[in-house]
Parts: structure tokens; C-alpha cells; sequence
């Protein structure tokens, strides 16, 4: 007999005290999650109200005239930052950003740039960019885009009009840097890529390098041959270019592999799965995803054959591996695949993905967190503090928890993939800091390309003339020069004085003074082993561009020398 049968047997009265405590019953059950819906509904509609009226009274009564376009995307920007680093809004003018971000190519003419007095000068060309084709070069100045002055534009101005779609032709009047003459070129515009992998290859020691002895860095040339593929993204294909190098290596010879994601940002989840699966039998997990909305809630596993199951493999990671990054180094530590060596990585465990808001605007939204493949999240517990350098600092033991990769071994969350075996990188003294950052180095090597018409490659190493010449250039431009001991002294004089015993023995101080404090000439000459493949690194890109850069890095690269030889 059916509920509903049954029930009509029931006396009126009876029947409707029943429907009432089943009424109250469901009410009491209900209650809670509608209020809290109530709740929350109320508030976003007093807000948005509120914000409106606020608006409207700028709108009439303020006493200047309000700019709303900026003050509503400023409003909009800090209201995200407050969620979370990552989310974020993408209006309609800045939609080439994420063509970037996610492909790697923008349609243009394949350049970097800084401002001059004349206009803005050539930093910069990308390998197989029309800016090649057309024989523009770093220390070239453009002064007129389409005929039109840009000396009063500001460099994002001057970027925007040599942009464009790809078979579009931009005017450049410019100054060659070479020669000084002036001549208008004709370019076409096209798509610029960048690979996801800008250099791979056989891995070959150093043998003459002081860094190295200095580093105390030993190395068994008598090894089996090892192959290195450096990954800087994960965009649309990049996968392939990682497949590529690894055949390639294969080919010729290698029978360990290092993969280099220190300094790799992230991007492409899909990208990162596929790159797992060059390594690790198909139909693998390699990472899962937990979130609230529709479509949050997914596992990316391997669909692709591999390349090779069984060859060596080391992961090398620093601070700045982040998100897919950290995917690929935690799938493949979970799964026992790799060695993870270096230090410990960025710690975003998080997913995100674009959605339209209306005006061709879009929300880059998190959707969701990520699990390795033991059931990790290496999000950082408190995202919003880091260490100077970006990385995560020291976790509490007592909010890590413990997971089990595949062969048994112990691994832990709590934020970022921390290394099987850490390996610090190459210290810098500070002033060589200052000096890196300034950007002192990649101007000399601009007016260095200018001067010198040489045939250069990942190979080059400066005279001694030359980096006296160097020496020369850096010590006329601006940069905070002082040595780590300089800084604490001046510390320590500044409170001196403030408790007054600094008078007490002045010439003590000065005396001290004269040997702490070092001129720039002195500081150059003094660091000299460190500045000096920086400087020539800059040099190699002007000439030879991105991938005999990265094979001249490899020459001083301390770091992945140490892991080499700790890789058992």
C-alpha cells in the first residue's frame, strides 16, 4: 500500500497535527542553511547597494572630477587581493595578457625595450621574431612608430603600438645603434613564441671553472652521460617540447635526465599532466582537484603513452617552482619516479580558471585546490606572509601532516614540495645582488654589442681588458655598492650616536671606517668571480640570444653541479 494511501486513513485531526510536526520537523532541519543563505544574500545586496550610493555621491558631489573607469578597478583589484594573491580581474584592454599566459605568443615584432631620451631602445630581439628578420638589434632606437613621435610616450605606450595582429605592418623610424644612421624599416608583424623549453642538452662539467673548485663541487666524468632539459613555463604544447628534447637526448646517448623547473612559475594543468606522463605508465593519477562550483572537483590523470618508465630522473626545484611546477614535482616524488633535489618550492596549491564578468572582462577565479598524488596539498598554510625571497620559511612540525609516496617512503604537506635532497644554490654577496638587480650589467653588454661586431656564443669568457672596461662603465652608474660588514657598521655607528659613546672615540671609528668601506672600483675588482659571468651572460644573449645564454649558465651553475654529484 502506497505513503499516500495510508496517510488519507488518518482522522483530519490527527492528519493535521502529523503534517504539522512534519512541517516543523523539515523547518528545523532546513533552518540553519537558509538562514545563513538569507544572511549572506542580505549582505552582498547591502553592499552592493552601498557601494552604488557611494558612487552616485562622488558622481555629484565631490569636489573634483573623479576618473571612475580607474577608481572602480582599483576598488575591484583590492577587493581580490584580499581573497587570495591569485585571483584576479583581466579587463577587455589587457585580454593579450592571457594569450600570453596561457600560449606563450602575442602578435608583435619580437622585442624588449627601455625608455631613451630619443624614444626607446632595443633591449632585446626573439629568436625567429620579425625583429630578427628585419635586422633590428639591441642598442637600436626607434624614435617614430606609424610617423608619430614617441620621446614623450611612456615604454607600456610605445609596446602597445608595436603590437598588433600578425601579417599587420608597423613603421619604425630608428637610430641604428651600430652606426648612428637613421632609416625608416617596414615591418610585418608576427606571431612571437617562446618555448617552453629554451635549452636542452648534454650536460658537460666545467673542468677550468674556479667557481666550481671554490664550491668544492667533485665531479666522476667516468659517469653515464646526462641529458638536461630546462622548462621555464607550462603553455598550450609545451608538453611537446619537453617530448621532443627527451627523444632528442635519448638519441644521443644520455641515460639520466635532469629537469629544471627552478625559476618555473607554473600555468597549464593539462600541460603538466602530459609532461608526467613522458615518464610514468598511462592511465596514472596525477593530481586531483577539490573545490565548491560546477566542474571543480576533477582528477588529472595520464592519457599518453610514455617516452620512458625506467631512465634516471632528478626534478631540480628552488623557492620560485610554483603551481604546475610543484604538480610535476610532486607527482613525480609521490609516484617514486624522480629524485627531487634543490630546495623547497613555492607552495601554491591552488587552481585557477577564467571566467567571463561581462564587457569582455575576465575573472581569473580559484576554483579549487590540487592533491598530489598521496593525497597532499602543498598550499602554504597562510599564503599572504613569505620570506623576502618568496619562499615559505620554516612549518611547525605540529601543522604538517604525513603522507606515503608509492614505494613506502615518508613525505609531508604544510607548503611546497620539499626536496629528497636539499642542495643550496650559489651565494651572492650583496653588492653583486645590488648590481644584478640594477640592470647595470644587461646595459654594458647593449653598449658592448654596439662597439664590437664578434662572433659569440655560449663558449665566450672576457679579457681582462674587457672587464676593465666593464669595471669602468658600472662604476659611473648608480647602484648601492655596499659589502654586508659596510651596512652593519653603518648600523652600528647610527646607534652609536644615538646613545652617545660615538664621540667618546671617534678616530676608533673612523679608523674602522677606512677598512670597511669599499669604492665601487674596489667592489668590482673584488667580486670579480661572481660579476663576471653575469656581465658575459648578458653579453651571450645579445648576440647568441636565449639558448647559448642558458648553456653558458650551466658553466657556473653551482646548484646543479652539486646535485649532479650527490645523484646516486
Amino acid at each position: 500500500m502506497s505513503s499516500s494511501n495510508s496517510l488519507n486513513k488518518i482522522p483530519r485531526r490527527m492528519k493535521a497535527r502529523g503534517l504539522m510536526a512534519a512541517f516543523m520537523g523539515l523547518a528545523l532541519v532546513l533552518s540553519p542553511s537558509v538562514s545563513r543563505a538569507q544572511s549572506r544574500n542580505f549582505k552582498l545586496t547591502q553592499g552592493l547597494e552601498i557601494q552604488n550610493n557611494i558612487l552616485k555621491t562622488l558622481a555629484t558631489e565631490y569636489v573634483d572630477t573623479v576618473d571612475f573607469a580607474k577608481l572602480i578597478n582599483f576598488g575591484i583589484d583590492a577587493m581580490l587581493q584580499s581573497i587570495d594573491p591569485y585571483t584576479e580581474f583581466v579587463p577587455e584592454e589587457n585580454q593579450e595578457s592571457i594569450e600570453m599566459m596561457t600560449t606563450a605568443s602575442y602578435g608583435g615584432i619580437g622585442a624588449t625595450i627601455r625608455k631613451d631620451s630619443l624614444g626607446v631602445m632595443i633591449m632585446q630581439t626573439y629568436e625567429k621574431s620579425p625583429a630578427v628578420r628585419y635586422n633590428i638589434e639591441p642598442g637600436d632606437i626607434i624614435m617614430k612608430i606609424d610617423g608619430q613621435d614617441i620621446s614623450k610616450l611612456s615604454v607600456d605606450e610605445c609596446s602597445k603600438r608595436m603590437r598588433g595582429n600578425p601579417g599587420t605592418q608597423v613603421v619604425f623610424l630608428i637610430k641604428k645603434g651600430t652606426t648612428g644612421k637613421v632609416e625608416e624599416i617596414i615591418v610585418t608583424r608576427d606571431k612571437v613564441h617562446t618555448s617552453d623549453v629554451p635549452y636542452y642538452g648534454i650536460l658537460k662539467f666545467p673542468e677550468g671553472s674556479k667557481l666550481m673548485k671554490d664550491s668544492n663541487v667533485v665531479f666522476d666524468s667516468s659517469k653515464s652521460a646526462i641529458g638536461y632539459i630546462k622548462l621555464s613555463s607550462f603553455t598550450l604544447n609545451g608538453s611537446e617540447d619537453v617530448r621532443k628534447a627527451l627523444i632528442q637526448l635519448k638519441e644521443w646517448g644520455a641515460s639520466r635526465i635532469v629537469l629544471d623547473l627552478r625559476g618555473n612559475g607554473g600555468g597549464l594543468m593539462d600541460e603538466a599532466t602530459d609532461i608526467v606522463s613522458l615518464f610514468v605508465p598511462k592511465g596514472t593519477l596525477v593530481a586531483s582537484a577539490q573545490g565548491r562550483g560546477p566542474g571543480a572537483n576533477f582528477e588529472c590523470v595520464t592519457d599518453k603513452e610514455p617516452v620512458d618508465t625506467i631512465i634516471s630522473l632528478m626534478v631540480l626545484t628552488n623557492s620560485s617552482s610554483a603551481s604546475s611546477s610543484e604538480i610535476v614535482a610532486g607527482a613525480l616524488q609521490d609516484l617514486d619516479r624522480a629524485v627531487i633535489m634543490g630546495t623547497r618550492t613555492y607552495g601554491k596549491g591552488l587552481v585557477q580558471s577564467f571566467r567571463p564578468v561581462g564587457y569582455n572582462g575576465k575573472l581569473k577565479l580559484t576554483i579549487a585546490k590540487y592533491y598530489t598524488p598521496s593525497g597532499r596539498c602543498i598550499q602554504i598554510m597562510d599564503y599572504a606572509h613569505r620570506n623576502s625571497d618568496g619562499s615559505v620559511g620554516s612549518v611547525p612540525d605540529s601543522l604538517k601532516k604525513a603522507f606515503k609516496t608509492k614505494g613506502g617512503r615518508t613525505v609531508y604537506d604544510g607548503g611546497g614540495i620539499t626536496p629528497d635532497v636539499e642542495i643550496k644554490g650559489q651565494y651572492y654577496t650583496r653588492p653583486v645582488l645590488a648590481l644584478s638587480l640594477s640592470g647595470i650589467t644587461e646595459e654594458y653588454a647593449v653598449e658592448f654589442y654596439k662597439k664590437n661586431r664578434l662572433d659569440i656564443d655560449g663558449s665566450f669568457r672576457m679579457s681582462d681588458n674587457q672587464y676593465e672596461d666593464f669595471v669602468k662603465y658600472a662604476s659611473q652608474k648608480k647602484f648601492d655598492h655596499r659589502s654586508s660588514a659596510e651596512v652593519v657598521f653603518d648600523q652600528m655607528v647610527r646607534e652609536a650616536k644615538t646613545e652617545g659613546i660615538y664621540e667618546k672615540d671617534k678616530e676608533a671609528y673612523e679608523q674602522l671606517s677606512s677598512k670597511v668601506r669599499l669604492s665601487k672600483e674596489e667592489v668590482l675588482n673584488l667580486y670579480r668571480d661572481e660579476i663576471q659571468p653575469l656581465v658575459e651572460e648578458d653579453i651571450v644573449q645579445k648576440y647568441a640570444l636565449t639558448a647559448p645564454r642558458i648553456r653558458h649558465m650551466l658553466d657556473f651553475d653551482v646548484q646543479l653541479w652539486r646535485a649532479v654529484a650527490a645523484w646516486k
